[in-house]
């Protein structure tokens, strides 16, 4: 019994389908950590050397002082001191991350989609009779401009 659930397991894995969706899966799990660098490291720095010399990843609140008393340089400081935290700029790096992460999605989709689109050509519905040129449906037999035979 455990041999065939093993089997089945294995039937199923080894679908075109369910590989394309692990390696749909690591690649986005890859493509996630680029973002999240490209956001801390290229996005927020400019932007906040622009409002003020502002680090985003630094933006708390701190909802109760820990033992140590505050205010606390950075986020890693008031945590260290056991300080209870609202980490709202982290939250900001992450709306942006997902931004970015939905904007490059759609373009991937908006490319698949016109791949796709010049993909699908219809086929024919006329075709031309080869003694008088007439446009003749694709499945007539005989050209009804000059009743020649049509193969």
């Amino acid at each position: 019994m455990i041999k065939k659930m093993l089997g089945e397991f294995k039937t199923f894995a080894m679908r075109g389908n369910v590989i394309d969706m692990a390696v749909g899966i690591i690649i986005g799990a890859a493509f996630g950590k680029i973002v999240d660098s490209l956001v801390k490291d290229i996005i927020m720095p400019p932007i906040g050397f622009i409002l003020g010399r502002v680090d985003f990843s630094n933006l708390f609140i701190t909802v109760k002082e820990g033992a140590a008393a505050g205010p606390y340089p950075s986020v890693a400081a008031a945590q260290a001191a056991g300080a209870v935290t609202i980490n709202y700029g982290n939250f900001i790096n992450v709306i942006i991350s997902f931004i970015i992460v939905a904007f490059a999605i759609f373009l991937l989709i908006k490319g698949i989609n016109k791949l796709k689109a010049k993909e699908e050509v219809p086929p024919p519905s006329v075709k031309d009779c080869p003694f008088c040129f007439t446009k003749v449906n694709i499945k007539a037999t005989k050209c009804p401009a000059c009743t020649a035979e049509l193969k």
